[in-house]
């Protein structure tokens, strides 16, 4: 069963990441807003050495066998991110989306690669410089609908290497990933356009792979920190191997390629809910701090009735926050746990983007013109906000995944 109590492991590291968020991250959060794209290079190398000397914050596989004589450790993998993801995104989460390690890449990898793959392309990570990975979906023509992709791979058979076509768009790290050493981008693309979904297979092609060439930089109303790319493959050949799953087309049922990427999203969605809520908590928190300045402070306790309107606000906006959290951390729990968590990944994601893009637009209206101008970071983390209700399935496409598994309906019976 569930417990919500925060497990040892991650206490621990939660005072060195608060320090942190304070100290190497609020500081500079402003700057890396107004230098779209300029890499915090400080931030990057400390974080990728701190992570390497704990293991936290990835999901490459410790090296050597297992100790059987010592206990088996908690499954809170998951549930780590979470608790760290929430408290970067506190700090600044444009700067967190730059953080080194797996991201979607690493996911999508442990979602549908066999252990060789798991080891051979996960272990990396902890390589004394920093790796970034990516995953590269959408197109320009293929955004949630993921079964209208078009990019291909075609098998040389003589090479026995598999040759990719195609575009991508808003690939989230997509430049660090092809353009560090080390890194690799997670290509989803059809073996066989005729055979629908059950065609689409991951392919990790890897940074310096000829015919793989970033177009694009996206300029961006928030995240700016954060790189969003456009890739272009054009004949692009990678290993055999570099295939993830089944390489045969039989049926989406026996295959990796469309369910894997759904398994992904599934262990993902709660990850991005958490940064939604890091947002909100220090946008909450700033709220607080500033109306305390100004000498209001929220009475708790009293009937509703009794509170001012600023107090009602305030109240309800944390009453969504923790409700938010809840989800989050019952969604995680079950990625840890191996239990099928499409339903609750998408409640909390559609939950935590919805909060957190209310409660940084309820603050900027709160503090008036001072919260609509730069002197504050409350006009930052509004902008900031939004991406959490679109990027890895907008709130539609994931509202629509709450009620398919309610009601339990098909994609195809209910759109």
């Amino acid at each position: 069963m569930i417990d919500f109590e925060t497990p040892e492991p991650i206490k621990k590291q939660q005072y060195v990441l608060t320090t942190v968020a304070e100290n190497m991250m609020r500081p500079v959060s402003r700057y890396f807003d107004e230098h779209e794209h300029e890499i915090p290079w400080d931030y990057i190398n400390f974080m990728h050495m701190a992570m390497r000397q704990t293991g936290a914050g990835s999901l490459a596989p410790r090296e050597g066998k297992p100790d059987k004589d010592k206990p088996e450790r908690p499954k809170i993998g998951y549930q780590m991110l979470a608790f760290m993801l929430e408290i970067l995104a506190w700090g600044d989460v444009g700067m967190y989306l730059v953080t080194p390690g797996g991201g979607l890449g690493a996911a999508a990898v442990e979602a549908t690669g066999t252990p060789e793959q798991k080891q051979k392309f996960l272990a990396r990570f902890r390589d004394e410089k920093p790796t970034f990975a990516a995953m590269a979906m959408t197109e320009p023509q293929a955004g949630s609908d993921t079964s209208a992709i078009r990019s291909t791979a075609v098998l040389d058979k003589e090479t026995k290497e598999w040759v990719l076509n195609g575009e991508k768009i808003f690939v989230t790290a997509g430049q660090k990933a092809l353009e560090e050493s080390n890194g690799f981008v997670v290509v989803w693309a059809t073996i066989d356009p005729k055979a629908g979904r059950a065609g689409m297979r991951p392919f990790v092609v890897e940074a310096g792979t000829p015919g793989v060439k970033v177009t694009k930089l996206e300029h961006k109303m928030g995240i700016r920190c954060s790189d969003t790319a456009s890739i272009v493959l054009q004949n692009a050949r990678v290993p055999y191997d570099h295939i993830l799953g089944n390489p045969e087309v039989v049926d989406e049922k026996t295959t990796k390629g469309f369910k894997g990427a759904m398994a992904t999203f599934d262990a993902t969605r709660p990850l991005v809910a958490a940064t939604a809520v890091g947002v909100a908590r220090a946008t909450v928190e700033t709220l607080k701090q500033l109306l305390a300045e100004q000498g209001v402070n929220i009475r708790y306790g009293l009937p509703r009735q009794k509170l001012t309107a600023i107090e009602k606000e305030v109240i309800d906006m944390e009453v969504m926050l923790r409700s938010a959290w809840l989800m989050v951390l019952k969604a995680v729990w079950m990625a840890d746990n191996r239990m099928h968590n499409p339903l609750e990944a998408s409640m909390a994601k559609v939950r935590c983007g919805d909060v957190v893009t209310k409660i940084t637009q309820k603050a900027v209206e709160l503090m008036g013109p001072l919260g609509y101008s730069r002197d504050l970071l409350l006009e930052k983390w509004f902008r900031d906000a939004k991406i959490s209700d679109i990027y890895e399935g907008t709130g539609q496409i994931n509202r629509l995944i709450v009620a398919r598994n309610i009601l339990g309906y098909r994609g195809s019976e209910l759109r």
